[in-house]
């Protein structure tokens, strides 16, 4: 007996329909951020890109957290308290945009509120949570040093302790968010193992130099943090955490959203390389009618889909019962790695316009080839999912 088919048009973007895999609730989540970044930053993003600077920074971050995307799937203190999925979907949203929007968000909650969250005195989530929450004050977290990347064990950074006082000395590299941050959150070596610190970025010794010559994440502020025995009270270490559990388990939610947000760059490089092959035309006729193209653009459906649902599936998962850094690892492998492959094949089928600001692709290139790196490269969550599946550990 065979099942009746369904009348309804085969939707190009969506084959498989994933969409019906969303609630109501969370399509409307969805929608509100692609309207936004419809709105607010797609006519701008190709120049700020091609400048490598974002006009108003701190306009856009208010209307970010007007928004509720700023620790969006927090809890008090003015965030939102929305699911791992909700946080997702933005996630994906925000980088179908650009890479260097969803990391502002990303780093911003992921990383600088959900450490004080998860880690910091009640004194300290209610200084600086409703702030960063609101978008009135931007966070950034110091963990990655210029000789300490992989490996953070090796941190130089440390603390030492000068009567109530600590003094913090060291740098960190490649810090999105680090010269227009109000507040950071700084891992250093102490005698009692790595702790975090809450560092107002006014402190007398702390400066925020920017990070130039990009090729990637142009759009996005990068900097440099120095610490020149930068004076702080005792009330500013992180008190719920000791060792290199603190900032690992908060690197785990920013590589959470990457999964989902990957799938945005590449949803984006795939809409419009679908769009110009119709439309393009050679030999007298579209190019999408030969079977080299199509072939191109069946694989980068494939794999759109597949590292969306996977996104999806990780997302309920941590909605459900929490993820397990392999898991996470999982997704942030395979779909960062996935969506860089659709790039560069979309780039293929604009031809010479695949390189062209004109176009989204680059753009998402180049900033994924970022992406595969930052929050753990792919050596790192190889050896990690590795570790997992043999019970060895490679890397130490």
């Amino acid at each position: 007996m065979h099942a009746q088919q369904s009348g309804r048009p085969a939707d190009p973007l969506d084959l498989v329909e994933l969409d019906s895999l969303l609630t109501p609730d969370e399509r409307a989540v969805r929608d509100t951020v692609r309207t936004f970044c419809d709105r607010r930053v797609d006519p701008h993003i190709a120049e700020w890109f091609e400048r490598g600077a974002i006009d108003d920074i701190r306009g856009l971050t208010k209307d970010l957290g007007e928004l509720g995307l700023l620790g969006m799937h927090l809890e008090g203190y003015g965030c939102a308290g929305m699911s791992a999925v909700d946080y997702g979907l933005a996630c994906l949203e925000l980088e179908a945009t650009d890479s260097g929007l969803r990391s502002l968000v990303s780093v911003q909650g992921s990383l600088a509120m959900f450490a004080i969250h998860a880690f910091g005195s009640e004194e300290q989530k209610e200084e600086w949570l409703p702030r960063l929450a609101a978008g009135t004050a931007i966070g950034c977290f110091g963990l990655t040093e210029p000789d300490s990347g992989s490996d953070p064990g090796s941190m130089r950074t440390a603390a030492r302790r000068d009567g109530d006082d600590w003094i913090l000395d060291g740098r960190k590299m490649w810090i999105t968010n680090g010269s227009v941050a109000d507040v950071a959150v700084v891992w250093a070596r102490t005698d009692d193992g790595v702790r975090g610190f809450v560092v107002p970025t006014g402190t007398p010794g702390f400066s925020a130099p920017a990070i130039k010559h990009k090729m990637s994440l142009r759009a996005s502020v990068t900097s440099e943090l120095v610490l020149d025995s930068v004076r702080l009270p005792s009330t500013a270490i992180l008190p719920g955490v000791r060792g290199l559990r603190g900032p690992l388990s908060c690197l785990n939610e920013a590589r959470y959203g990457i999964a989902w947000g990957a799938m945005g760059a590449a949803r984006s490089a795939f809409r419009t390389a679908l769009a110009y092959a119709n439309e393009r035309v050679q030999f007298d006729r579209p190019i999408s009618s030969f079977q080299l193209t199509q072939a191109k653009l069946t694989d980068m459906a494939l794999e759109l889909a597949k590292g969306t649902l996977l996104a999806f599936h990780l997302g309920r998962t941590k909605d459900d019962r929490g993820l397990r850094p392999e898991q996470v690892s999982f997704g942030k492998l395979n779909n960062t790695r996935a969506a860089l492959e659709i790039c560069r094949t979309a780039r293929t089928i604009l031809g010479a316009n695949g390189i062209s600001l004109e176009y989204p692709v680059i753009r998402h290139a180049n900033n994924l080839e970022s992406i595969l790196t930052y929050e753990g490269t792919v050596e790192m969550h190889t050896l990690m999912i590795g570790q997992a599946l043999t019970g060895q550990a490679a890397f130490r």
